[in-house]
This record gives structure tokens, C-alpha cells and sequence, in this order.
């Protein structure tokens, strides 16, 4: 661990619906939502005035400033990222229409594709070549200035270059990225700076997506710092995909990498809560004893349910589970990612009916403006919040964040609607509406279950065996329930739940990633191919991160079997705090060993057949000082009750406990609320409650309580 971390630290999370604040005064917490505002930045910068403000501290005494963002997400989703270029070899202009010849649904025969990020008319061919083995025709740079000046007349705002083989002879890439960087005033990215690895489609277009996204990015980062510079703050560290951090400069170089920005700082929090008492970074260990004693590291689902949409993702052993390649919004993208499915069920989900009459709840959202019914603005959709106020989840005083205010009425009557258009009736003491509420939660709780099990079910992992970490300004409401369904027995609900993503800044380590294809069969190959793969790889990282002295090193092979199409990732062993020699062997015959135990863990079976590492993969950590927060509190938490009705129940009354005052050590039993100030708690009759050191609740269902699959 660093020993010079900072001691007042603030991370700000955009989300579709409302920007969060953390802000860590020693180990004290302060929190702030503000409503997402458009443009983004302005809502960054409320988000720290706020947390700021109610911490008593002026901005200029922050010492570091962590940031995630939905700018490059959203660009994707929505389309509306630069004017992008394409240059390649001639005769593969069409590579990113003609994909891997998949068909979005098998059987719809009026099924059409997303169209590519670049039109036809903006793809250019450049006549070079390259193989495997090298050069074989290099570049005329006459012809790539006239084909510069296409570029120009296409009104292009950036330029992505990837050509054939540049991943292995990046000589010819590298002069044409060049040529155009000189004659074009657009930023370039080259295939080989952004994926050197092997597969053209997926290399080309995920350099597409950098090229497409990069100007959106550097111009959002530009006014985010500009804005923190204005206020006294140090520049940001912005998070990536990957779950960790990176100076701003670095990123805004690399804009592809932050995707999933969002979605990852979320995780990086619910690996630290799951990690033990204290908040700390996503490596940390595996608790204080306070946790279940037969489990030596931490093994957890974090569920993050926002105002727009869900995340799920896994944390095993410890350690946060990643991958090498994921599709966000059918643009296939290789760059390392937390694993995160996602499904379009939050608390602004829309509710509607479908041509059957069927229920249905998302994927569109009713965002910030108008937001929910009840959010009193002028919104008229009933969405999975409206629901939860109705089910007496959230209270007619609770606080939205900023300066919105309940209003039942309105939730009420888009509700009414709905059930009118659905044909749901009064059931026994529940009117109309509040069966249409009942109705919309279990509709969105079955999409919510159905992410989960595709990260434990579907990939052999028993969900019983794994806690689930709820968080977001809604998860906490529809945790338990959906732990009843899948059989989970314990639900952690942090502190900052609603500003969990933010916190995650927190945590989050310094982490950096290079990969590079290297083909190399390891019965021929010898432990000093392999070094050389991944001194140079190793090299790179270091140059990255900010204290190399100190960084952890990492290394992996995707391997295959020979003849294989699909490799699995193996460790290839690594270093701590500053020890790496970039000449460390890696044996081969290990290194093959570890892929056929890998192959017959996950399919069953190992083959007597040789076995290829196509690519290798170094990461560097600089870890950062776990943040520490005691919880305060300890007064008469109880508010009184109302009314709630719960999946399988009916309504009950419920004790409702305000959820800043529950002191650690505080008990509970269900039915009760736990009214936060970003979140709110249901816990469902059956279900018990204690509150750790740190301020997490841990939720446990009663051994003859109600639960199960239920599918």
C-alpha cells in the first residue's frame, strides 16, 4: 500500500439519472445526488459543490479527485459520437459490415443489422500489404496524402486506421497513421496502438469505437478539468473499464477504454464491501471475522440497479472477474472489462403493455426530465419507482435527491392507467393500481434474476454460494426479493448504497493493461520467447503508472488447443511492489499444464494435443491505501411504520428505521424500511438485519423463512 495516500479524497459518478458524490474527510463520508444535468460536466461540478458544502470543507482542500463517466457509453448508445473515417487495406473496406456473418435473430427473416459506426462512403483503401511474416508491400506516402485529402472532403472529425496484419507488422499502419496526422487536424487511432491483437473485425472495430468516441471524451474531460481547476481541485483520475484509474491525460488517449467507466467503479465498491468491516480497495482481504468464517475470500454478486438500467457482475476469490471482450450496443469491443451484464430494468424503467397485453418493464427510461410520475415534473410514464412508492417501499417524505419531493397522486394515477391497459384488477385488499405496482416489481425483479443467473447459473456457478452486494438508488428495495428467488441467503447492503459507484472511486487502484498477439506453440517454444513477450509488454505498463516502484505486475496467456477457434485466459504469474524483472521466465510446459487444467475445469475435458498461447497480457497495479469509514449513529433509529406489501405476502405493516441512525451492532427483523438518503432498504417478513462497523447492513433470511428459486 502507498503510504502517502491523501486524506480528503472525492469521487463523482454520472449516472442516466443522477450524478453521486463521495467525499472522504479521513474516515468520515459525505455523501451527495444531484439530478444529472445536461451538459454533464455542470452536474460533476453541483455534485462536488454539494458533498463539499455538507462536509464543511472548501474544495480547494480536496487532494484528489476521482471520476466516472457515461460519456462514451452514451455516445454508443446514442449514436451521436464523430464523424468517423475508416483506412484499411485495400480490398477490406467492408469488414466491419460483414462482421462474422452472425444475424442479430436466427429465424426473423425481417432481422436487420445495426448499421457500423462508419458509412460505407467513409471507408478509404490504402494499396500496402502485410502478412504474418512481414512486409510485403509497404506504403507509397504520395498516394496516402491524396487519399488525405478524401478524408478532408468526407467531413471526418477523426480517422481510424487498421490494417491487415498490423497487429504483428505494425511498420505500414504506423506510417499511414502518420501521413494523416500531419496533413489532417483530427485525432487518429492506429489498430496497433489501440488493439494490437489478432481477429480484424473485432481488432478493427474496436479501433473504430476509439476513433468515434475520442473527441466526445477529450472534449467532456477538457471542461470537467477546466471546471475542477476553477474550484481548487486537482485534476481527475478518471476510472476505466477495467476497474481502475487513470490520470486524464492518459485516458483521454485511449477513449475506448472507458465504456464501461460507470458501471466498473460500482463494482469496485461491492468487491470492497464484500472484502470485510472496512470500505477498502477491491485487493483487500477477506474481512475482520464479522463475515461467514467458511468463506476465505470474498465470493459475491454485485447488483447495481440505477435509475436506468441494472448491472450485475461477480466478484470470486476476492478478486473482481474480468474479460478481454464485450458488445455495448452491438459494437463488439476487445479491451479489458469488467464482466458486467447488463439489462434495461432500473428505477425510471418504463412500464407498459405489449401487443399481447403482457406487462413489460423497460428498456426505455423515464431519465431525469421528466423522470418518474412521482418525481412531480411533468412525468406521466408509470416506471419501477412509481411501483415501489405505491408497494410503500419509498415514503411520501423520503428524499429523491436535489430538490425533488414525493408526489403520490401522480404515481397513483399512472398506475391506475397501467392496470386499465393491462386489465389487472383489485386483488383482495390491494386496489387497481397497487396490483399493477405489485405487478411491474415482479416483472422487473424476473429480468434482474435472469442477469444474475446468466453470471453464476449459466456459467456452472451456484448463485446460493455467493453473497449478493445490492447497491444504487434501487437495488437495495429489490435485493432481498430477488435473493428469495435465486436462493441466496445473505444480502449486503452498504452504507453509501445510493453512491456506491462513487465510493468505488475510492477504492479504486491505479491499473493499467497491454496485450499483444504472439501465436507462439509452447512445445516448440522456450521460456525466453515467452520472457521477451512480456518484458516488452511489462516495459509499456510501467511507463504508464505513476510509481513504478511500487506497481504489482501481472501476467496471463490466452491460450487454445491447436486448431481451436476460441482460447481461455490463464495466469501466467507475476510480481509485487516493485520487484518484476521483465526477464522472469515462464516455462512453457507450466504454462500448458495450467491451460488443461483451465480447459477440463470449464469444459470437462483436457485434450493430448499441443497447445498455442495466441496472446499475452501484462497488468500493473499501483495499489491504493484502503479508505476507512466508521459508522456514527447509535440513536433511537425507528420512525414509526406503514404500510408495505411484499412478493408473496401481501401487505403487512413495516417498521420503518431511519438508515443513517442504525449504529453498528444496531439488529432488525422484517417487514421494515431502512429510509436512506440515496437508497432505500425493504426487508421482507422473514428476513433479519444486523449493521457492521462500517455501516453495512447484512441482511440474512431466516433458515425456516419463505425463499427459493423461483423461476
Amino acid at each position: 500500500m502507498a503510504d502517502d495516500s491523501p486524506s480528503i479524497r472525492i469521487g463523482v459518478d454520472v449516472g442516466g439519472t443522477f450524478t453521486d458524490a463521495a467525499l472522504l474527510v479521513d474516515d468520515e463520508l459525505t455523501t451527495a445526488k444531484v439530478p444529472t444535468t445536461t451538459p454533464q460536466h455542470a452536474g460533476v461540478l453541483d455534485g462536488i459543490r454539494e458533498a463539499c458544502d455538507a462536509a464543511g470543507i472548501d474544495p480547494t482542500d480536496v487532494d484528489a479527485f476521482a471520476h466516472a463517466t457515461t460519456a462514451s457509453v452514451n455516445a454508443l448508445l446514442e449514436r451521436d459520437g464523430a464523424r468517423t473515417a475508416l483506412v484499411t487495406t485495400a480490398g477490406f473496406r467492408d469488414v466491419l459490415e460483414i462482421g462474422r456473418q452472425t444475424r442479430p435473430s436466427l429465424y426473423d427473416l425481417s432481422a436487420e443489422k445495426t448499421p457500423p459506426l462508419v458509412p460505407r462512403r467513409r471507408r478509404f483503401e490504402v494499396d500496402e500489404r502485410a502478412t504474418t511474416d512481414g512486409i510485403e508491400q509497404p506504403v507509397d506516402p504520395e498516394s496516402v496524402r491524396e487519399l488525405a485529402d478524401e478524408v478532408a472532403a468526407s467531413d471526418a472529425e477523426s480517422v481510424a486506421v487498421s490494417l491487415l496484419h498490423a497487429y504483428a507488422h505494425p511498420e505500414n499502419e504506423a506510417a499511414v497513421a502518420s501521413l494523416l496526422r500531419e496533413e489532417l487536424n483530427v485525432p487518429v487511432s492506429a489498430s496497433h496502438d489501440v488493439l494490437p491483437e489478432f481477429r480484424e473485425f473485432e481488432r478493427t472495430a474496436t479501433t473504430v469505437a476509439d476513433a468515434y468516441l475520442t473527441p466526445e471524451l477529450d472534449d467532456y474531460l477538457g471542461r470537467v478539468i477546466t471546471g475542477a481547476r476553477d474550484l481548487g481541485l486537482p485534476a481527475p483520475r478518471v476510472m476505466r473499464s477495467n476497474g481502475g484509474v487513470a490520470d486524464a491525460a492518459t485516458v483521454r488517449e485511449s477513449a475506448v477504454t472507458t465504456v464501461l467507466s460507470g458501471p466498473a467503479a460500482g463494482v469496485v465498491g461491492a468487491a470492497a464491501v464484500a472484502g470485510g468491516e472496512t470500505l477498502g480497495g477491491a485487493h483487500g482481504s477477506a474481512g475482520d471475522g464479522e463475515g461467514d468464517p467458511d468463506r476465505a475470500a470474498p465470493a459475491a454478486v454485485a447488483f447495481d440497479m440505477g435509475g436506468t438500467s441494472s448491472d450485475v457482475s461477480l466478484v470470486r476469490d476476492g478478486r473482481i472477474e474480468r474479460t478481454a471482450e464485450t458488445t455495448v450496443a452491438d459494437v463488439p469491443l476487445r479491451t479489458p472489462t469488467v464482466d458486467v451484464e447488463t439489462v434495461g430494468a432500473g428505477g425510471g424503467s418504463i412500464a407498459w403493455t405489449d401487443a399481447g397485453g403482457a406487462l413489460r418493464v423497460g428498456p426505455e427510461s423515464a431519465g431525469a426530465e421528466p423522470g418518474p410520475a412521482c418525481y412531480g415534473r411533468g412525468g406521466d410514464e408509470p416506471t419501477v419507482t412509481d411501483a415501489d412508492v405505491l408497494l410503500g417501499y419509498i415514503g411520501p417524505d423520503a428524499a429523491l435527491g436535489g430538490d425533488l419531493s414525493l408526489d403520490v397522486d401522480a404515481a397513483r394515477e399512472a398506475l391506475a392507467r397501467l392496470a386499465d391497459e393491462a386489465d389487472i384488477e383489485a386483488a383482495g385488499p390491494l386496489d387497481a393500481a397497487t396490483a399493477a405496482a405489485r405487478g411491474v416489481h415482479r416483472v422487473a425483479n424476473a429480468a434482474m434474476a435472469r442477469a444474475i443467473r446468466s453470471v453464476t447459473v449459466e456459467r456452472g456457478r451456484d448463485p446460493r454460494e455467493f453473497d449478493l452486494v445490492a447497491f444504487g438508488g434501487a437495488g437495495p428495495m429489490h435485493a432481498a426479493a430477488l435473493a428469495d428467488r435465486l436462493g441466496v441467503g445473505r444480502v449486503l447492503v452498504p452504507g453509501p448504497a445510493g453512491v456506491l459507484s462513487a465510493y468505488g472511486l475510492l477504492a479504486a487502484d491505479e491499473t493499467h493493461d497491454a496485450a499483444r498477439t504472439v501465436r507462439l506453440r509452447l512445445a516448440d517454444a522456450s521460456a525466453a520467447d515467452l520472457g521477451d513477450a512480456f518484458a516488452e509488454l511489462t516495459d509499456r505498463v510501467l511507463d504508464d503508472v505513476s510509481d513504478p516502484e511500487t506497481a504489482r505486475v501481472d501476467r496471463a496467456a490466452d491460450c487454445r488447443y491447436a486448431g481451436q477457434s476460441f482460447e481461455l485466459t490463464v495466469d501466467a504469474g507475476g510480481s509485487e511492489g516493485g520487484e518484476t524483472d521483465a526477464s522472469d521466465p515462464v516455462a512453457p510446459d507450466a504454462l500448458a499444464e495450467r491451460f488443461a487444467a483451465a480447459h477440463e475445469h470449464a469444459y470437462g475435458y483436457r485434450l493430448d494435443a499441443d497447445v498455442e498461447a495466441v496472446t499475452v497480457r501484462v497488468t500493473a497495479t499501483v495499489d491504493v491505501e484502503a479508505p476507512t469509514v466508521a459508522r456514527t449513529g447509535g440513536a433511537d433509529a425507528e420512525r414509526g411504520s406503514r404500510e408495505a406489501v411484499f412478493p408473496d405476502v401481501g401487505r403487512v405493516t413495516a417498521s420503518v428505521y431511519d438508515r443513517d441512525a442504525l449504529g453498528a451492532g444496531a439488529t432488525l427483523d422484517g417487514p421494515a424500511v431502512l429510509a436512506g438518503a440515496e437508497s432505500t432498504t425493504a426487508v421482507p417478513p422473514a428476513w433479519s438485519g444486523r449493521v457492521r462497523r462500517d455501516g453495512t447492513a447484512v441482511l440474512e433470511r431466516d433458515a425456516a423463512g419463505q425463499g427459493g428459486d423461483e423461476r
